[in-house]
């Protein structure tokens, strides 16, 4: 089946919180893009750094700024992306990530060429603070079903950020946006990314035409109580997939134990980087046998045992102890790579 595109129209849909200079080069790479039959909207989550001035100052048409007068939470700001009038297709950004001015343009062929998909995205970038390239995004392939995306995700096969995917905006609303359940929208995005591959297929192009931002921060950006908090969120919503597929079952039952030895992993080393009154007092043998629950609930035949893997042998001892805690946090003082 091939249609005609020509009619299609698009909307980007910016939150953004202080967006600084990083701002100014997303906007920029949006308003240049050489298809154009889009709109942009921004969600202004009261910003002080003269974010929303500056965008109004630039006085084109195609922005539609919304403010907030009031603080709001990055989860309320984010689901304000369902009550603003969109085109017939819509897609998410950061404020800090940036577009290729092609983007629009490969994302109209790909509709063309799979006009029953119901999520598309391209290939994409990693770059740093300063936009230099850090390393292309691992490959995707060009059709993927529901439980064939859940799979690479899980086994760490492939590379899903909140921005680059393109949806219907009825699909979108529909299934009432990005959930907002997960304390600082960790993992909320590949739900929602779930959700609308369950509806049809997901399709990519090959062509690389954005590139997302990761700063050195973000390890630490989000809490550690939030981080386990939404990890906790996502295990519960993979247990609901559990029923609703065969297909989806079986990929969780292969590859989730992989997804939360990871996870398992790193999220045990961020407690030990914090003080035990920071962290709410959680230890992590707590954390662990966590884990040990959350894999048995999805993948029970494996029989999970986190706390003989060498990497979280060590944190468990680590924690154990005052002084070795304590140690260890003057350590993470002098060295900040990771030791595992």
């Amino acid at each position: 089946m091939n249609i005609d595109s020509s009619n299609y129209k698009f909307t980007i849909i910016l939150p953004v919180r202080n967006g600084g200079e990083y701002v100014k080069e997303c906007v920029h790479s949006i308003l240049n893009q050489t298809y154009s039959a889009f709109n942009f909207v921004v969600l202004d989550n009261n910003s002080k750094d003269g974010t929303p001035e500056w965008i109004e100052s630039l006085n084109d048409e195609r922005i539609h700024l919304y403010r907030s007068t009031i603080d709001l939470t990055i989860e309320e700001n984010w689901t304000r992306t369902v009550e603003v009038p969109k085109n017939e297709f819509v897609t998410l950004i950061g404020h800090d990530d940036v577009l290729q001015p092609n983007f629009l343009e490969v994302i109209k062929k790909l509709i063309t060429k799979h006009p029953t998909a119901s999520l598309y995205h391209t290939h994409f970038t990693y770059i740093d603070a300063n936009g230099e390239v850090i390393r292309k995004c691992k490959p995707m392939d060009e059709t993927q079903q529901a439980h064939e995306f859940l799979g690479h995700f899980l086994c760490s096969m492939i590379d899903s950020m909140g921005t680059g995917y393109v949806m219907r905006s009825m699909d979108y609303d529909r299934i009432g946006g990005i959930p907002s359940r997960y304390p600082n929208l960790l993992f909320a995005d590949f739900e929602l990314w779930i959700k609308l591959t369950q509806l049809s297929y997901k399709a990519t192009a090959f062509e690389t035409c954005f590139s997302f931002r990761l700063h050195t921060s973000m390890t630490t950006a989000s809490a550690d109580e939030k981080f386990h908090r939404a990890f906790g969120v996502f295990i519960g919503y993979l247990m609901t997939l559990k029923k609703e597929s065969s297909l989806l079952s079986e990929a969780i039952e292969r590859y989730s134990i992989e997804f939360i030895n990871f996870y398992c992993k790193g999220l045990s080393h961020r407690l030990l980087r914090t003080s035990l009154k920071d962290r709410h007092h959680v230890k992590v043998s707590h954390f662990i046998d966590k884990c040990k629950e959350y894999g048995f609930g999805l993948a029970p035949k494996e029989r999970y045992s986190p706390e003989k893997r060498f990497p979280i042998k060590i944190a468990i001892l680590i924690d154990k102890f005052v002084i070795t805690r304590l140690l260890f946090l003057l350590f993470k003082k002098i060295y900040k790579k990771p030791i595992y």
